[in-house]
């Protein structure tokens, strides 16, 4: 099942341009692979609701800011009502992707060795930071920003993740 997923997600990786997928646009599909070996099928996996996907790796300090706050979102607005899916991507084999999200402790969807999913969605730099409305559009990804990574930059995308998902919900 693991080689028919990797498999997948590079005939995706080819047959997708590297080019940023626009606000609006349908996010591109694909197959990944979850920490204990499943498949997570997108876009079936955020069944109808706005998704908070963030494409992250263990030596991303903006990442490792944001993440307290994703844990707030998630707590805020529910399972109910939004998804959580966090991509490993762009790993320099600096951590062990698997144990940090192990300890976020939080309900999320998690996606191990992501790069070829981060290529279809033409990001470059991690974190990325966008939402998929309930339909599978791209309704939102972050812009680029100079603020260094703490609370700062983290409470700007707390601010502006919540302010798209009032207006999605």
């Amino acid at each position: 099942m693991l080689k028919r997923a990797a498999l997948l997600i590079i005939l995706i990786g080819l047959a997708v341009p590297t080019v940023a997928v626009e606000t609006g646009a349908i996010a591109p599909a694909w197959i990944g692979v979850d920490y204990s070996g499943g498949e997570v099928d997108f876009p079936s996996v955020i069944d109808g609701k706005p998704t908070v996907v963030v494409f992250w790796a263990t030596w991303c300090s903006y990442c490792k800011a944001f993440m307290p706050y994703l844990k707030g979102i998630q707590r805020d607005y529910g399972e109910q009502k939004i998804n959580i899916l966090v991509i490993n991507a762009k790993e320099r084999g600096a951590g062990d992707p698997a144990a940090y999200v192990d300890k976020l402790g939080f309900p999320l969807i998690a996606v191990a060795d992501g790069d070829e999913i981060a290529d279809a969605y033409g990001i470059r730099f991690i974190p990325g930071l966008l939402i998929v409305d309930g339909q599978g559009d791209l309704a939102w990804q972050r812009a680029s920003t100079d603020l260094p990574a703490g609370k700062t930059v983290a409470e700007l995308w707390d601010q502006q993740v919540r302010e798209q998902l009032d207006r999605l919900l």
